[in-house]
């Protein structure tokens, strides 16, 4: 769907995500067009082929407009152009530096090759002619000599259908671009600096390169025979290789192209300069939570026993194993031991029963409960200290929401864990810990933080007051919704455009 609309105040790039897919990036990109009643917004949504529709948000009426870009799918386009062997041999060299950690340059170069023929270009063209061939067979001798031709040809398919889909697709008109992460929506936001010389922007929750490196790695798809026996020489690239190098150029030109460069944290900023980030364009803005919301929230009254809990989905990335183990630990110093598993198990049905299976095996089965997805309003009341022992996180909202409500955690050292509850170096005053910070895959680490809290009573309070007043001070949503304002009402004031590849938006 492509509806055609007025100019928005902000164009969101969202990949894989809001409104079609629920999680945490799909609900903080809803509450942020929510508390920007007074601006419009329009969504490019970058889907997957045959990807399913079904909005899992009710759609707020400043959303004006949505774009849909499926990733890989061109149009047919002409078979064939005049002079089309030239247009190949200009495009091959930007391209083989868009595959080599590249920039918004090569992206600009790219784009003024295909802008003069825009409506006219597509697969037939560009993947499936004798001239695209031809270029085919000159990039591999140029960059991949030494792999498979056969994988090396659906590597290249895979990665200029990519890029050629972002490129041809359309880019609505906006004052302020948004993206939600880079690769494919960062690579969006580049061009849609290029062609409108409007202000662009990037959030990122977790570092989009950082995750494709672990999924690449992982791929079976991307299988390469390693060469058996000794040797000296090292050898040459592999098309993981490859495949890493094209998005981090996507995210070059991405940070290259922004005004600003947000995340989520400190942690991160590291991997974006890596990444080619300029230190001067970052910026953090936190999530954040309701703070007033969940502040209210008063202790059970009445006895009750020391309980903590593990809060998310029952799946192997949150490592539900280790915390299942640190409870076995912890029961022989807290024999009255309560331990809540809250979230949703249908995820990972296997794991699932991995982890009762695990739990009876240890004879906890009196001790650790799984609720299922529950209304954490319910249980906060209830529960003394929560563990995180997630061996992947980006910025876990239970910290603050439990926080909140002065419930100190006990998390593995991921994400923005650390500074969430030990705060931040630029912390003034400093508040003191809120918790405590331990090593991944370490239940005894674990449990031992965990005893700590519910036995010293003095360091459990001081634990308390300082993760309480560190949500207040800053994770409070309110300073969220203001530091987003401030950004958009100063972009979307700049004059402009100053620049213009390819004609018109």
């Amino acid at each position: 769907m492509n509806e055609r609309t007025p100019e928005a105040d902000v164009c969101l790039i969202l990949e894989g995500t809001y409104p079609y897919v629920s999680g945490g990036v799909s609900t903080w990109t809803q509450d942020l067009i929510l508390a920007q009643p007074d601006m419009n917004f329009h969504l490019v949504a970058l889907l997957p082929v045959q990807a399913d529709l079904t909005p899992r948000y009710r759609i707020p009426d400043n959303v004006v407009g949505i774009t849909h870009v499926v990733v890989q799918r061109l149009p047919p386009g002409r078979p064939s152009l005049p002079q089309s062997d030239k247009l190949f041999e200009r495009l091959q060299e930007p391209l083989l530096r868009l595959q080599s950690h590249g920039g918004l340059a090569e992206v600009a170069a790219v784009l003024e090759l295909l802008a003069p023929h825009r409506s006219r270009l597509g697969s037939r063209l560009l993947l499936n002619s004798l001239d695209a061939w031809e270029m085919l067979l000159r990039m591999y001798r140029a960059s991949q000599p030494e792999s498979s031709f056969l994988d090396f040809f659906w590597t290249w398919r895979g990665l200029l259908g990519g890029l050629y889909s972002i490129l041809l697709a359309d880019l609505p008109k906006a004052l302020v671009y948004h993206a939600i992460s880079t690769g494919y929506a960062g690579l969006m936001v580049a061009r849609a600096h290029l062609e409108t010389g409007r202000p662009v922007l990037v959030t990122e929750h977790g570092i989009y390169t950082t995750e494709r490196r672990i999924e690449i790695s992982m791929a079976d798809w991307l299988y390469e025979a390693q060469p058996g026996g000794l040797q000296i020489d090292k050898p040459g690239r592999s098309l993981k290789d490859l495949w890493v190098d094209t998005y981090v150029s996507y995210s070059r030109a991405c940070y290259d192209a922004c005004s600003r460069i947000i995340t989520l944290y400190e942690g991160n900023q590291r991997s974006q300069i890596e990444d080619g980030a300029a230190p001067e364009k970052l910026a953090i803005i936190p999530n954040a939570i309701d703070e007033e919301h969940y502040s209210a929230v008063r202790p059970a009254s009445g006895p009750r026993p020391p309980t903590v809990a593990l809060i998310g989905r029952v799946v192997p990335i949150k490592d539900l194993k280790t915390f299942i183990r640190a409870v076995g630990i912890l029961r022989e110093i807290v024999p009255d031991l309560e331990a809540l598993i809250l979230g949703p198990t249908e995820e990972d049905q296997d794991y699932y029963r991995d982890c009762k299976t695990l739990v009876s095996h240890l004879a906890l089965q009196r001790t650790v409960s799984f609720a299922g997805k529950v209304n954490l309003l319910d249980y906060l009341g209830r529960i003394h200290a929560i563990a995180l022992t997630s061996i992947s996180e980006a910025q876990p909202l239970v910290i603050l929401e439990a926080g909140a409500v002065g419930i100190p955690t006990v998390a593995t050292d991921v994400g923005a864990c650390r500074e969430m509850i030990l705060g931040r170096r630029q912390e003034s005053p400093a508040l003191g810990p809120g918790g405590a910070v331990t090593p991944l895959s370490n239940p005894t680490a674990t449990a031992q933080e965990l005893a700590k809290l519910l036995t010293d009573r003095e360091w459990y309070h001081r634990c308390s007051r300082a993760i309480r007043t560190r949500v207040s001070l800053y994770y409070n949503k309110t300073d969220l919704n203001r530091s987003y304002r401030e950004l958009y009402e100063t972009y979307r004031a700049v004059p402009g455009p100053a620049l213009s590849i390819g004609g018109k938006v």
